[in-house]
């Protein structure tokens, strides 16, 4: 196993910003996983398990430990009995690629996450979701190194604790477990979602049901309308996609922010969560706090295709994407009284 060292992180991230990693090692199996872990510990450094980079922010300094790339690439399936296939991909799987391979299968599930940039390791530890999906709909299981054992465990969709872009992996158990594999349990010749507003509208008009690869199309073709879908030359892609979660509060405190500015002559949507929550769109609070598309601050700025993507123009550092993501927040609050939630991973801050 190779261990590289002051190795730059930014070319390894979407968003492209941030120094470099004091030590760097890519894994491409669970004993070389392992085998880093012992690197890591031996020297009491700190350890960042890297997927794709698409959901993280690397401070200017760089990070000060090991950063673990997961290389481990495999992917299985095989038929269940009950009308569902499993489908079992290392934790560098490529994401799209498996939402490509299980849509030709037939299988639905996983159709509307297509053309999310990432690794198949990372879409459990926010509960991934896009156009009414989640990953968690289809997590059968998670295989894990235990970092206080260092044992390989087999965690079931219930012991992920899965919550709305949440799960014991970047909650109560954060840092405990490295993901070096994941199974999703599909349905085979099942229909496609088409629960969010953008699918229905895209298919607006036409007799007959999509197909799961229609569908497929239309999120990254959606997608891609929005700066979401990574395509090179792209000014608007240098992003880490949606930098703030959309807020989940009680229905009542909705109502009274609804009511106050329905006054001032404001519609605030709202959509149904969980039993008595509602979620407002992220976007449109960004957006009605003063942050139009095309927004600049410096090198850094908001896409010109949606209001929740930050960019980096163009040799942006990470402390100038802080301060445009602190000015959004200080202006949401201010506005709403709404603490918006950033979604990617933000490490050596």
């Amino acid at each position: 196993m190779l261990i590289r060292e002051n190795v730059p992180l930014a070319p390894l991230t979407t968003l492209g910003v941030g120094g470099p990693a004091r030590y760097f090692v890519e894994a491409a199996t669970e004993a070389e996983v392992l085998e880093a872990v012992d690197f890591a510990r031996a020297r009491g450094l700190p350890m960042f398990v890297l997927g794709a980079g698409s959901n993280l922010v690397v401070a200017d300094a760089g990070f000060a430990g090991l950063v673990l790339k997961i290389g481990i690439a495999a992917c299985a399936f095989c038929d269940s009995a009950d009308g569902y296939m499993v489908f079992a991909a290392g934790a560098g799987h490529d994401w799209d690629a498996l939402v490509e391979r299980t849509v030709n299968a037939g299988c639905a599930g996983l159709e509307c996450l297509s053309g999310i940039p990432g690794t198949v390791g990372a879409t459990p530890v926010q509960n991934v979701g896009a156009y009414g999906q989640e990953v968690s709909q289809t997590i059968q299981e998670v295989r894990a190194l235990d970092l206080q054992s260092l044992q390989v465990k087999m965690l079931t969709n219930a012991e992920c604790g899965f919550a709305y872009r949440a799960s014991i992996f970047n909650t109560s158990q954060r840092g405990r477990y490295v993901i070096l594999s994941v199974s999703f349990s599909v349905h085979r010749g099942g229909k496609p979602s088409l629960r969010y507003p953008d699918l229905q509208q895209f298919f607006a008009g036409r007799s007959g049901q999509p197909t799961l690869s229609e569908v497929r199309e239309a999120v990254r073709a959606t997608r891609y309308r929005k700066a979401m879908l990574i395509v090179p030359g792209d000014p608007d892609c240098h992003s880490v996609g949606s930098f703030f979660k959309n807020p989940i509060l009680p229905a009542a405190a909705v109502e009274e922010l609804s009511a106050r500015l329905a006054a001032a002559g404001c519609e605030l949507p709202s959509y149904p969560a969980t039993d008595g929550f509602r979620k407002l769109p992220a976007a449109w609070l960004v957006e009605h706090a003063g942050f139009a598309k095309g927004y600049t601050r410096g090198r850094a700025g908001i896409s010109r295709k949606h209001a929740l993507a930050i960019v980096n123009r163009g040799g942006a550092t990470a402390a100038e994407i802080v301060a445009l993501k602190d000015e959004i927040q200080s202006r949401v609050f201010g506005e709403f009284g709404i603490k918006l939630e950033p979604e990617p991973v933000l490490i050596g801050f």
